[in-house]
């Protein structure tokens, strides 16, 4: 007689437990993996399963195609030679262990004033924007900035609280002793914002001013991508950066934007988002085909 036909139910069914385990783990933990690090070896499939690896100057691995870089030197400046990246908010910037957006909206145009302060997305932007317009020689003016980087954002007391003649007005995201971007508002003297004063009952108000409502910076210049790590930058980013770049590295601006094209993908199916540039594999070109001296 057989010796499991002897044995009590409950021990057949922990038997045939213990089996499902044993092949199930072979199958799923052992086979299946190796399988599939198999496939991954093939070729066309390699070069994505190893993480997109990106090859540098020095021919050693210099990071991933697929995750952006801040290209800045030690005191946080733009490195002259290469096309900087967008700003992300990735833990101190394109940290792959801590991708993360601002969760900053529209609405967020006040800053924080003083030495715990913090800075609106308006402020954000208009900083940036300034900073690209100072290192590309361009104009870096947006609507609703001040010329000193800071949002344009009145606080206008009213008589009957958000009606009424205005009877008190502050500069918000301009900190005391700034002098403010406007001297007056309805025929109200406009006075500096001192840090940890109370405005909450000002009426906010941002003001437009006279930039164009086309800038010379692009947006994608200005903000962060949703992840913080996205490589790629706006062709017309990757256009304003190329004269700075080409005299940097002592080459034409033809062969830049040759190499710009070369590392431009289109749209997604040929209909979905903008063409784009992967800036961190163009940075990586130019430093193998064209290498700053002494760099």
């Amino acid at each position: 007689m057989n010796f499991l036909s002897r044995m009590p139910a409950w021990v057949g069914h922990q038997v045939a437990a213990i089996r499902v385990v044993i092949v199930l783990t072979v199958l799923v933990g052992l086979a299946y993996p190796l399988g599939m690090t198999a496939l991954a070896q093939v070729p066309g499939l390699r070069h994505s399963a190893q993480g997109s690896q990106l090859t540098g100057a020095d021919g050693r691995n210099a990071g991933s195609e697929l995750i952006g870089q801040s290209f800045l030197d030690k005191d946080g400046n733009p490195i002259p030679y290469y096309f900087q990246t967008r700003p992300s908010n990735a833990g101190e910037g394109y940290d792959a262990a801590a991708s993360a957006a601002g969760n900053l909206g529209p609405e967020s145009t006040v800053d924080v004033l003083g030495p715990d302060g913090k800075q609106s997305l308006l402020t954000q932007v208009c900083a940036r924007s300034k900073a690209v317009g100072d290192l590309e020689h361009v104009d870096g003016s947006r609507p609703y900035c001040t010329s000193d980087g800071v949002g344009a954002v009145l606080g206008v007391f009213r008589k009957d609280g958000t009606t009424g003649t205005a009877t008190r007005v502050v500069s918000l995201d301009q900190a005391c002793p700034a002098r403010p971007f406007r001297s007056s508002y309805e025929g109200v003297t406009v006075v500096c914002a001192k840090p940890g004063g109370d405005y909450g009952r000002a009426v906010v108000t941002p003001i437009r001013g006279d930039a164009p409502a086309d800038p010379k910076v692009p947006a994608d210049a200005v903000t962060a991508s949703a992840s913080g790590l996205d490589p790629q930058i706006s062709e017309a980013y990757a256009d304003l950066q190329a004269p700075r770049v080409a005299r940097e590295r002592g080459i034409s601006e033809a062969d830049v934007h040759r190499l710009i094209d070369r590392y431009t993908s289109g749209r997604a199916l040929g209909i979905l988002g903008e063409p784009a540039v992967n800036a961190v594999q163009l940075n990586a070109a130019l430093d193998r085909t064209h290498p700053v001296k002494g760099a």
